[in-house]
């Protein structure tokens, strides 16, 4: 229609362990729309040099590289018309940078844009440097969650005490959505939400603060910790047009992607959230006034997570989700390999699930947890009650995904999520997407109805927060 204004946008980001997604989300008379969004694997695994084999990092660069192509891709009257910006990413990691120089601006194509300049590598959730022995030699943290290798506050410890000239030349650390928006809004001092906040370790989520004191006593770099804020405030306004963003639009304190995954879809108290992408979670939302142990029970597979509004989520979450069945496909094709045949990894994963198919019942049992659990690190995967007959590929495929759906309902017992009044599934992740198998065997294990196709995504629920905080 002529002469009618262009509706305006809230820009959501969410920079997740494998790829980078940033989605224009528009308010329209039937509800929110999602106007564009476009998304760019970030291939930014490197090579520890301090921690070795054991350590999980990812190079700054290609994650903000994946981030620019993303944005550059969108189209730029929509990018013009962008008033918020929503930001969310993987939780738990830590990025290091010096405050004066963490990043410059340059012309692209497609108007400004900033790369790292004295960032370090981002040590991820999957780093494994901090062994259960170093974990146990640190001060018991004031904190209803348990510290784990990964967690912020614990790789900081392990570089203090193993490499203390590397934290010699920077002065800021936060998550990697930190660090974007701290560099968008020409933060002198991070600013963390307490969602992020708590996922580092040693945060009190009651009194949203760090636990200084423990922490200083044991020598902890201290100077390290950002500032924390609320999850939907505001950190601050852009300080330079972005990729055709103007100048000046409000930028949201950095959100947790898991936080934002499930405000994507999770509209009602009674519903709990499946998603089974690399890893897996399942969640309900805890009734307001709720309030998690002053101390956390490190044998417990439930954990809670600040959300927002003071609310708190109830998460069962699993290291072992899609990534057991990669890696059995992995095995698959290295076994087809050494016998001198040569067969595509997808094309084992769609014949595995056509062959599991075609079973409907495997008395194998397969404890598919071969990364461990957070809450029993020790124990890997085992398969028992193994029968001559339940050797074809079929079944024990068909094993492998229901023993993926039981580990989740060891973690967190259907009879607890009755108790708490879930009435519904909804069902979201990329492995429940691809496989029929792993979907047949949710609704077995569930007595509540199963809904697909939520879709569950971060960059669309970090600018949702923004609209309704608007």
């Amino acid at each position: 229609m002529e002469g009618s204004p262009e509706p305006s946008c809230v820009l959501g980001i969410d920079l997740g362990t494998t790829s980078v997604k940033a989605a224009l989300v528009a308010g329209t008379e039937r509800g929110l729309a999602v106007a564009q969004s476009c998304s760019r694997e970030t291939q930014a695994y490197t090579d520890s040099l301090e921690a070795g084999p054991q350590g999980m990092e990812q190079d700054v660069q290609r994650i903000i590289r994946a981030l620019n192509e993303c944005l550059a891709a969108l189209p730029q009257q929509q990018l013009q018309r962008v008033t918020h910006i929503g930001i969310s990413g993987q939780m738990h990691g830590v990025v290091f940078w010096k405050s004066d120089k963490g990043c410059k601006w340059s012309e692209c194509g497609t108007g400004p844009a900033f790369e790292p300049q004295f960032t370090s590598h981002l040590v991820t959730w999957q780093d494994g440097r901090c062994s259960p022995t170093f974990l146990s030699s640190l001060p018991l943290p004031q904190s209803h969650v348990s510290l784990a290798s990964g967690f912020g506050c614990a790789t900081i410890y392990w570089y203090s005490k193993e490499s203390p000239d590397f934290l010699k030349a920077y002065d800021a650390a936060a998550t990697i959505q930190d660090y974007v928006v701290a560099m968008l809004c020409d933060l002198k001092k991070p600013l963390m939400s307490v969602q992020n906040a708590a996922s580092w370790g040693y945060f009190n989520s009651r009194s949203k603060s760090w636990n200084t004191d423990i922490l200083e006593k044991s020598g902890f770099p201290v100077h390290l910790l950002p500032e924390v804020g609320d999850p939907g405030s505001i950190a601050g306004r852009t300080t330079h047009a972005w990729h055709g963003i103007p100048k000046g639009v409000k930028v949201g304190i950095a959100l947790g992607d898991f936080q934002c995954s499930v405000y994507s879809c999770l509209t009602e108290r009674t519903d709990a959230v499946l998603n089974i992408s690399t890893s897996a979670q399942l969640t309900i939302s805890m009734p307001p006034g709720f309030q998690p142990p002053e101390t956390p029970d490190p044998s417990s597979a439930v954990t809670y997570f600040p959300y927002f509004s003071g609310d708190y989520l109830a998460v069962a979450a699993s290291l072992n989700g899609g990534n057991v069945l990669a890696a059995f496909v992995g095995m698959v094709a290295q076994w087809t390999e050494e016998l001198g045949l040569q067969v595509q990894e997808s094309a084992i994963y769609t014949r595995i699930i056509q062959a599991a198919l075609a079973q409907n019942h495997s008395e194998l049992s397969v404890h598919p947890t071969i990364f461990g659990e957070r809450h029993l690190p020790e124990q890997l995967g085992s398969v028992t009650n193994i029968g001559a007959s339940e050797l074809s590929l079929g079944r024990v495929t068909r094993a492998v995904c229901r023993g993926i759906i039981q580990n989740l309902c060891s973690m967190f017992p259907v009879q607890r999520l009755t108790d708490t009044g879930v009435r519904r599934i909804l069902g979201s992740g990329s492995a429940l997407a691809r496989n029929e198998v792993l979907r047949q065997e949710v609704e077995r294990a569930f007595p509540f109805p199963v809904v697909y196709g939520k879709d569950v995504d971060a960059a669309v629920g970090a600018a949702m927060v923004m609209i309704h905080r608007k």
